[in-house]
């Protein structure tokens, strides 16, 4: 019970010919075949896409907007300003 022969290849071609018809399976290589070549069409132009968004990532902003303000570190000092439950001294 090894791997099959060629004539028992030719025999499940021939019943599988016999149940779909000729006509059916050049239709479905057919179709595949335009799958294959609209995926490769696909996957050229998101090549494309990725070139033409990396030239313009290299190119610095159109406007002028001021960057944030300066903060102060955090660990500065400043007087406690508002009341609290402490007494003041």
């Amino acid at each position: 019970m090894g791997s099959f022969s060629i004539w028992h290849w030719l025999v499940v071609l021939l019943v599988i010919l016999l149940l779909f018809g000729g006509g059916k399976i050049s239709g479905l290589m057919g179709d595949l075949a335009k799958g294959i070549k609209s995926f490769k069409q696909n996957m050229k132009e998101d090549d494309e896409k990725d070139a033409s968004m990396a030239a313009e990532a290299n190119q610095p902003p159109a406007g002028n907007l001021p960057g944030p303000a300066p903060t102060r570190p955090s660990g500065s000092a400043q007087p406690n300003t508002s009341n609290s439950s402490h007494p003041a001294a």
